[in-house]
């Protein structure tokens, strides 16, 4: 659908990387090495990405918020493109999660919040308008109804081109379509569940991406695949077609996925340039069908995670 920028993007592969500021992940990327790292994400570009995805929460501390979309801004600087080339990118970020003094962790979906968010998120990408906007997750101390008024009036007021849900399940996501539009309306145009092999919870989702015209975002794209997973019935599937292909897991993970729905755009993790190299390689990757019926019966999903229970919306008044 033209009106959805992420739809019409000629590599279909967006990256994360918020375990380049996560100081608990193996991962993390201390200041000595950002450098490195923003020269990687810069390779991505000049390979022809254009979607990144990023938070105002990711980072080291609470008091540090934004540094991840500081280093892709970074690389935006860095890369060697025209201005009108640049403008192409389609950089995503979230807000709606909170961090203060002593690591305290919150929701806020009140519009002030939201607004001070999105215009703090503005200035670190040093953009004057943010291509995508994010509601990363939902307010329990709020209904659906009242934070669907906030973002809105948030869609129509603040410096935002085109905005995204995260986390939402089927009714929530049609009730926010249905309160703020859909891509032809200058509305919703991306949804960002977690889906992996693992986890297949709200497959539902997917069909309203289809039926409206929106991008479904994947994260933690790789869970279950990874190097400590092995040995698991679902990692041997995957590796089994890893080794056949001669690619990763990760690899095989991206073109599953891929086959799942062509609204989806694998978002994979990356923190070093080997493993954006190894998603570039994956981007042309399709499997035959006897290879996707191998994963059509995979094990029981997991079940919802408790902290996206916790988070429902008040019931309504």
């Amino acid at each position: 659908m033209p009106s959805n920028p992420l739809l019409s993007l000629d590599v279909k592969l967006g990256f994360g990387f918020f375990k380049a500021s996560w100081p608990n992940a193996p991962t993390f990327i201390p200041e000595t090495g950002r450098p490195t790292f923003v020269s990687a994400l810069v390779v991505a570009m000049e390979a022809g990405v254009r979607f990144f995805d990023t938070a105002d929460i990711y980072a080291p501390s609470w008091d540090q918020m934004g540094h991840n979309e500081l280093m892709l801004r970074d690389a935006v600087a860095q890369w060697d493109a025209s201005p009108e080339e640049k403008a192409k990118l389609q950089i995503a970020t979230k807000g709606g999660i909170t961090r203060s003094e002593g690591e305290i962790w919150g929701k806020n979906a009140s519009y002030d919040y939201l607004l001070s968010a999105v215009e703090a998120s503005a200035a670190r990408l040093g953009v004057e308008e943010i291509p995508i906007w994010q509601h990363h997750r939902l307010d329990p101390k709020l209904t659906l109804t009242e934070q669907l008024r906030n973002l809105k009036k948030l869609n129509d007021n603040a410096p935002i081109r085109h905005m995204g849900v995260s986390n939402y399940s089927k009714e929530q996501l049609l009730a926010a379509l249905d309160a703020i539009g859909g891509p032809a309306d200058g509305g919703i145009i991306s949804v960002q569940n977690q889906l992996n092999p693992v986890y297949r919870q709200q497959m539902d989702v997917i069909e309203v991406c289809e039926e409206h015209g929106l991008a479904y975002l994947p994260w933690s794209p790789t869970k279950g695949i990874r190097p400590n997973d092995a040995g698991s019935p679902i990692y041997e599937l995957f590796d089994r077609l890893a080794v056949k292909h001669n690619v990763s897991t990760f690899a095989i993970a991206q073109a599953w996925l891929r086959s799942l729905s062509a609204n989806i755009i694998p978002m994979p993790g990356v923190t070093k340039l080997d493993s954006i190299l190894d998603s570039l390689y994956a981007a042309d990757l399709r499997l035959s069908n006897d290879e996707l019926e191998s994963l059509a019966n995979l094990p029981t999903t997991l079940p919802l995670d408790d902290e996206l229970v916790r988070d429902q919306p008040l019931a309504a008044r």
